[in-house]
């Protein structure tokens, strides 16, 4: 595709300084240009419509290439100014540069270029005005559509209220195990004894977060998702993994650091770069642990010898390389407490997100984590958001069956609140 972009612009050169110059091409780029600017009016904008098609007549353009008349720096200046118009501020100073453009090759190639931007723009503008609209009528049409579901079929409901009754059960009952995996044995435990605990009773509310925060641990094998989560399944595998990805890479950096000293991780470009290398290393954790922890600790060593020597700080002695190396290799296995600290520290921040909303948590972020803030915030907005979404269309449903699961004359909430 790049040589046959090229073979273009070089063909088009061609053309143009033939003699007499050729304006096949650059006809049809005009014609482009006019179709993409006129894209770019709002429907009120009549009056200069009727300009642009009288401006930019492609019927009178050919004529005038075809006697020579054709004033390519007039068409130049007028497209510009009228990009100037109707471009964002922020495509101002990049309008600019183009008018000091003498080559026309290079001129039409940037004024192609910037009306693509453009034209994105102004999809994110439109976007960004029905958002609202498009969320509101999102939230009725899946509602509609899930009634009709469970109309035809009353059992659609039941692995999320085993789901919930898990959720339950955990915060009741917290045991060390509690945000351990999953199973359908699991699911199916029977309801909890809320005798025993009946002064301290979850609110309805975070047996659903707890409940969303679960998801993040399902066992792949597992076909008792819940059914009002069903279509996010996919969304929340992948962040589930990068959450465990995370987990790694923050336990890297955390680890190396403690070896190595703050002096060499209050650079930017060593933490941006080692961040880099841990990142491509550990793709494959997954399937084999132990050997990507080798080849992490070899080149994570290396990179903190050089970054020292680099500042002209004093070396790792060969002790405490070994010891780093050991510590890294070691974050292979689930019992490392380090590894084990940062990935409660990473939900824990997510449940956060959930409670106290986005923009609090950012304020308040755990400690340990800083390494990875803006990772873990873009996970924490994307894990808010699909759940945000569920917690509108599906609070109804929630409500109910907590309902059954939490004695309502003794919970602390009648329903499940949006966040």
């Amino acid at each position: 595709m790049e040589t046959m972009y090229n073979a273009f612009w070089d063909h088009l050169k061609e053309q143009l300084l033939s003699t007499p110059p050729d304006f096949t091409c650059a006809l049809e780029l005009l014609k482009e240009v006019k179709e993409i600017l006129l894209s770019l009016l709002l429907p009120h904008q009549n009056r200069l419509r009727n300009e642009i098609e009288e401006a930019l007549d492609m019927d009178l353009l050919k004529q005038e290439a075809e006697h020579g008349a054709l004033d390519v720096p007039h068409l130049s200046n007028y497209i510009l100014n009228l990009m100037t118009l109707l471009c964002a501020p922020v495509r101002d100073e990049t309008v600019q540069k183009l008018e000091s453009m003498t080559d026309p090759v290079q001129l039409l190639k940037g004024i192609l270029n910037v009306l693509g931007l453009m034209k994105m723009d102004m999809v994110n503008y439109t976007i960004q005005s029905l958002r609202p609209y498009l969320q509101e009528h999102s939230v009725q049409y899946e509602q509609a559509k899930f009634q009709e579901l469970l109309d035809k079929q009353s059992s659609l409901l039941d692995c999320t209220t085993k789901w919930l009754t898990k959720a339950a059960t955990d915060l009741t009952t917290p045991s060390p195990s509690s945000l351990g995996s999953l199973s359908s044995s699991s699911l199916g435990c029977s309801p909890p004894n809320w005798a025993a605990n009946s002064s301290e009773l979850p609110s309805p509310t975070m047996v659903l977060y707890h409940g969303y925060l679960n998801l993040l641990l399902w066992d792949p094998d597992d076909d008792e998702f819940p059914e009002t989560l069903l279509m996010d399944r996919i969304r929340l595998q992948e962040m589930e993994s990068q959450l465990h990805q995370l987990t790694i890479l923050a336990s890297v950096l955390l680890v190396a650091r403690s070896f190595s000293g703050n002096v060499l991780f209050s650079s930017p470009e060593f933490v941006d770069k080692l961040k880099c290398i841990t990142k491509a290393l550990i793709e494959e954790f997954n399937s084999r642990p132990q050997e990507t922890m080798v080849s992490v600790s070899e080149q994570v060593s290396w990179e903190i010898h050089q970054g020292l020597k680099d500042m002209g700080l004093t070396a790792l002695s060969s002790e405490n390389t070994a010891s780093l190396i050991g510590q890294l290799q070691n974050i292979a296995k689930k019992e490392n407490c380090v590894r084990n600290i940062i990935d409660q520290r990473i939900r824990l921040f997510l449940k956060c997100c959930l409670v106290r909303g986005m923009q609090e948590s950012l304020r308040d972020f755990p400690g340990g984590l800083s390494l990875i803030k803006g990772e873990l915030a873009e996970l924490g907005w994307n894990f808010f958001n699909l759940m945000h979404h569920n917690q509108q269309v599906f609070s109804p449903y929630y409500a109910e069956i907590l309902k059954n699961v939490i004695p309502q004359a003794q919970a602390q909430e009648t329903e499940v609140e949006s966040v």
